[in-house]
Parts: structure tokens; sequence; C-alpha cells
């Protein structure tokens, strides 16, 4: 559909094609081609669709026509869906779609007014609600895409933006159970959070002010120098968001310090909450592998988090997904530092941000992402990370080598020197 005349403006070949499609369905938001030049509006239209579809899910989205529509699901279809949505059993499942769907409708439309607004000071009317409807989509579901030539840095020191498109870049990342969650609690139809809520909210927490620290002490007379103190927070708050979930930003990535642009690989890695708009490992497996290895640390056995125990065989997933995620983007890194001879931090940059499904980029010197400097076969590594990161590394993994069949046997201890 890219491919189209109408779709977009001048030469767009096959690959720049599918790779714009690969990064809205992943809801990444790395760029070849820019967005608002280089797009009609029926191309743009096609790349929210693809946004909000892959935001939601494929299987939730046809779950929910096939609602609307009033077919009945067999029960391989509520499987699907369970596992679709990280959603722990069947009962309530088809109640938690029309929940999660409705509550998505209602945030992106709130969204979309208040930027709408905001923009209508700088646009004519119809461009401002095509604008705001636009960001709201692709915020809410982490994408990063912008209609925008430079992003969002002409808004660095604007307040309605700097709030509005963080909280809808975690309201969506955080996940649908959590949300869900929240809204019954806040309700009071359930009298306490869930093991799970609490690790994803303290989790959010803890990285995002990880990021600001970092960020401020190492940026303050950097990249943040001819900024006020006012807008260094928020500069510094925007950019710890986006640098686990979303691709947008408020300031020029490319003049950030070496040392800022490593440890932002380690935030992207860790993506966002399960079951939600964010790619990555995601905030739970890196959080358990955290207290797993502290409890090691402690010689302890029972592992435990908010008075509740955590079973070592989530733990050892934990670590598997870490393993797994780091053999990926070690091996993709080494490729594309060999075959495009570039320079190796910024690939390693790119690489972890296409895996995280983040799409923040140091960009090619212009306004399109690091990536547009690939070749082809550059480019194709890049979309295998994003779906890899997208779809899970574990379930990417299993679709690759197949599920082994589980031994009944349990042999005898053996004793290793660790």
């Amino acid at each position: 559909m890219l491919l189209l005349p109408i779709s977009h403006n001048g030469y767009l070949s096959p690959i720049d094609a599918l790779f714009t499609s690969t990064s809205a369905v992943c809801v990444t938001g790395l760029i070849v081609k820019d967005t608002a030049n280089d797009f009609t509006i029926f191309g743009q239209s096609v790349i929210i669709v693809l946004i909000q579809i892959g935001g939601i899910g494929y299987m939730a989205a046809v779950t929910f026509l096939a609602i609307v529509s009033k077919q009945k699901l067999s029960h391989r279809d509520r499987v699907l869906l369970k596992e679709s949505l990280n959603y722990p059993d069947m009962k309530g499942l088809v109640r938690f779609l029309k929940i999660v769907f409705a509550s998505i409708i209602l945030i992106e439309i709130i969204g979309a007014i208040i930027l709408t607004l905001r923009f209508l000071y700088d646009m004519p009317a119809d461009q401002a609600v095509w604008f705001g409807l636009f960001h709201s989509i692709s915020a809410f579901n982490n994408a990063g895409f912008s209609l925008f030539d430079d992003n969002l840095m002409r808004y660095s020191g604007d307040i309605t933006i700097n709030i509005t498109m963080p909280i809808l870049i975690i309201t969506g990342g955080l996940g649908y159970m959590v949300l869900i969650e929240l809204r019954n609690y806040y309700k009071k139809d359930t009298k306490r959070l869930s093991t799970h809520t609490k690790l994803v909210l303290s989790m959010y927490l803890l990285l995002i002010l990880i990021g600001m620290v970092l960020l401020l002490s190492l940026e303050w007379n950097a990249a943040f120098k001819n900024m006020g103190i006012g807008e260094k927070i928020l500069a510094a708050w925007f950019t710890s968001v986006n640098y686990r979930t979303a691709g947008f930003n408020t300031i020029d990535l490319s003049k950030l310090t070496d040392a800022n642009l490593f440890f932002a690989t380690f935030f992207m890695m860790t993506g966002g909450g399960p079951g939600g708009t964010a790619g990555g490992i995601k905030v739970i497996p890196v959080a358990l592998a955290v207290i797993g290895t502290w409890y090691a640390l402690k010689g302890d056995d029972n592992v435990h988090i908010f008075k509740r125990s955590i079973s070592h065989y989530n733990i050892n997933k934990a670590y598997a997904m870490i393993f797994l995620a780091s053999i990926y983007v070690v091996i993709s890194t080494i490729i594309l530092s060999e075959s495009e001879h570039l320079p190796f931090l910024r690939t390693l940059f790119e690489t972890c941000s296409a895996f995280g499904t983040v799409g923040v980029s140091t960009g090619n010197g212009g306004v399109l992402s690091y990536s547009a400097l690939f070749t082809n076969v550059g480019k194709m590594n890049i979309m295998l990370l994003m779906l890899a990161g997208r779809i899970g590394v574990f379930a990417f993994t299993v679709a690759i080598i197949g599920k082994f069949e589980k031994s009944r046997i349990k042999y005898a201890e053996g004793r290793v020197v660790l």
C-alpha cells in the first residue's frame, strides 16, 4: 500500500517501503523516509493504521473485529488471544479485551484533543486535528513516528507537549493488564494491586529517575549547555521516558556524550511492561534477574518481592531472555559494523533502538534515522531486530528453532564448581 502512487511523493524503493511498514507495525519509529514530506496523507494514514494494529496486537485486533461482527470464538482463538495479551487465564478474556479497546480509544481521543488544542497555535485547524490524532496514536502505541521534520525538537521547552506525550507513552507501555487493574483499583473493584502491577510501576519510576539523573549529570554542560534549568529538566524527563519505549526526541541525540549513548543502550534493551505497546526484554524479566542476583549473593533460595515468592522457573526464564536478547544485539552489531563500516557506538545505539522497538536515533545528519545510511542488507538486519523485539525474544527464538519436548527423566544431581 505504501508503494502505491497515492501513498508517497517521489521515488520509494521496495526495501524502504518494507522498512517503513515493519517499523510501523513493530511500533518502533526508525525511519529511512521523511514521514511528513515523503508520504501523502493517504500514506501517513496507512502508517498510523499499521501502528494501531501493531500496538494492540494482531490477534487482539482480529478477535475484536470477530466480536463486533458477532462471530463465535473457538477455543483455539481464545488461547491465541490469551497469549497475545499476556492474560493469566481464560476467564473473563473477552470482557477484558472489550475494556482494553474502550480504554485505548478513550485515552487516544483525550490525547488527540489536548495535542490538537496545542497545535492550533501553530497551524490551520484541519492540519492541527490530523497532527493531534497522528501524534496521540503514535505516542500511546510507543511508535515514535512524527509529522514534524525535526521530530519534536521545536517543542523542547513546551510544557503541554513535554507532559502530554510522555504520559501517553507511559500509559501505553505499562501493559493492558496494569492499566485495567489500576482502573479497577481506582473504582474500588479490587482491594489490592497484584505483584505484577507493583513491580511494573516500581521499575518504570526507578528507570525514569535513573535516566533523568544520568542525562542531567552527563549532559548539563554538554547537550543541555544552552538550555535554562527548567528546559534541562524537561529535556531529561522527555528523553528518559523515550529511551525505553518510544522514538520521539526534543533534543539532537547526535550531540549526546558517548557515555550517555552507551548507558541508553541498557534502557532501550529493557523496554516497557509485558502485554503493552513497548518492545524489548520488558521490565519484569529485568527486575526478576536483578532480584534473583541479589538473593544469589545473599545465598538465599527463597526469592521474594512485596511479600510474595517468585518461582525459580520465572527467574531462570528472565535470565534466558536477557541472554538471548544480548546474543541477538551483539551479533547484529558486529555484522552491521563489519558490513556498513560506520562508527561502532552509533551502530550499537541503533541496534538496541531497533530491538527495543524504541525508535530514538542519532540520525543520518538530516531528518532520517541512522538506519538510512545502511545498505539494503543492513536495513534487513534492523527489520529482523524490530520483529524480534516486538514479538518477544523468547517467542521469536521458539518460532525459529521450534519447541522442545519436555523431558520426563530426572537425573541424579551433579556437583559442579561455579
